[in-house]
């Protein structure tokens, strides 16, 4: 692999991140990348952290620490540079970012039909847990959708 780095996204890394989390398949019609970038970048509790190789970004993920649990978002890793360890590079970097800040506990969400994502984050010890996501949009949509 090249010249590589980790890094926190700012303004100037929107396109890209936005790009990557689409070409990933990570982003759905009805919520708005765009705002969920941004939303990432204005609360002090959260941050989008990069990897970067020969100034290309290669991989993302989106980490929050709510004060009780550190959350993990849109783990991407771009396609071309996928089976060599950049999704557990990048998760090691979400759990470095929330260790620094005493989260006791990390969390995430998959989508109940993604049996890659699941076996990955299983083979990262991250087991499932017996626990009921519910939910309601708060935006007026209406809709049944995470």
């Amino acid at each position: 692999m090249g010249d590589s780095e980790h890094r926190i996204a700012g303004e100037a890394d929107r396109d890209a991140v936005i790009a990557l989390w689409q070409v990933c398949g990570l982003t759905r019609p009805w919520n708005d990348p765009g705002a969920d970038f941004r939303k990432a970048m204005d609360n002090a509790t959260s941050d989008i952290l990069l990897l970067t190789e020969n100034d290309t970004l290669i991989a993302a993920v989106m980490v929050g620490y709510d004060g009780h649990r550190g959350w993990v978002y849109y783990l991407a890793v771009h396609p071309g540079h996928r089976r060599k360890g950049l999704g557990r590079r990048m998760m090691a970097a979400a759990e470095g970012w929330l260790r620094e800040r005493g989260a006791p506990k990390i969390q995430l969400m998959v989508r109940g039909d993604n049996a890659d994502a699941i076996a990955f984050y299983e083979a990262l010890g991250i087991g499932r847990q017996d626990v009921v996501t519910l939910g309601r949009r708060l935006d007026g949509d209406g809709a049944d959708r995470a």
